[in-house]
């Protein structure tokens, strides 16, 4: 089972809509991704607002920065 992912971004982030279109089709064959949006805490906001998107593995704490294709993402849970 593919370990538990947070995808930082916001509304209205055209790179952000690209990153969750990259990964969907690992989310349809189980991939579980929470969308966090930075602009909802000052803390992330303060931490990812110059590179966002960035998809976090929530076991590890490991980041993954944009831009990166579906190979990429799944070497990165592997």
């Amino acid at each position: 089972m593919p370990p538990e992912c947070q995808l930082f971004g916001t509304l209205g982030c055209h790179l952000c809509e690209l990153a969750e279109a990259e990964i969907m089709p690992l989310v349809e064959c189980g991939l579980l991704v929470e969308l966090v949006d930075i602009a909802d805490s000052q803390e992330l906001f303060e931490a990812y607002s110059l590179s966002i998107p960035v998809l976090r593995r929530v076991d590890t704490g490991a980041e993954l920065g944009w831009p990166f294709e579906t190979e990429q993402v799944v070497a990165f849970l592997s």
